[in-house]
């Protein structure tokens, strides 16, 4: 099947192929990068796909090629993938460490083990075997399940009901726009990220 990706703006710092690929480590980076580089000019890809991939594809691709801050955002958050040597299975960012878990995923009796990853942190650049990466893997999703659960107790959101409503994107975006705005406007600063308490 031949997947007909339209007309999609080029980078001038991109070939074709990469254009899809966008985004730096922090997600402001990420999106300054995306609007400098975006171009006017044009251009129609064309890529060749068995067609249960193309059908799985075209939606991802279409969201990559949009125009805007969408667009940028989405091509931002996968830039990385151009660097990397193994398909990432998962990305952690912390202010200054960063650590990758690397696919794709083995079969190892019951288990599923990553072929490996890597850990850069301040001085820092650490290759990991397949067992270490997993540990690591473990540890990040424990952390960040108990920093959810902390944060939604600090904040008394535990008693909230989910919504049952269709979600609204572009009266969320409006009210979530408005909510920064209004917080420049009043020169507020950003509150420092403090620990909470464990209440796992």
């Amino acid at each position: 099947m031949k997947l007909d990706t339209g007309t999609a703006n080029a980078s001038p710092a991109l070939s074709p192929t990469q254009s899809i690929l966008g985004g730096q480590t922090m997600s402001v980076i990420r999106n300054a990068l995306a609007r400098i580089f975006r171009s006017r000019e044009t251009s129609t890809l064309h890529f060749d796909a068995d067609v249960r991939t193309a059908a799985f594809m075209r939606p991802i691709i279409e969201k990559l090629l949009a125009d805007g801050e969408d667009g940028d955002t989405y091509r931002a958050a996968i830039n990385f993938w151009r660097y990397a040597e193994r398909p990432p299975l998962a990305v952690y960012d912390g202010d200054v460490s960063h650590c990758q878990i690397d696919g794709p995923l083995q079969l190892a009796g019951n288990h599923a083990l990553p072929l490996g990853g890597e850990i850069f942190s301040n001085g820092v650049t650490i290759d990991l075997d397949p067992f270490e990466a997993n540990d690591l893997r473990e540890h990040m999703r424990a952390a960040i399940e108990r920093a959810i659960l902390a944060w939604l107790a600090d904040n008394g959101r535990r008693k909230f009901v989910p919504a049952v409503n269709p979600y609204d994107r572009p009266t969320a975006d409006r009210e979530a726009k408005a909510m920064i705005a209004d917080w420049v406007a009043r020169g507020e600063v950003m509150r420092p990220v403090t620990e909470g308490p464990d209440h796992v």
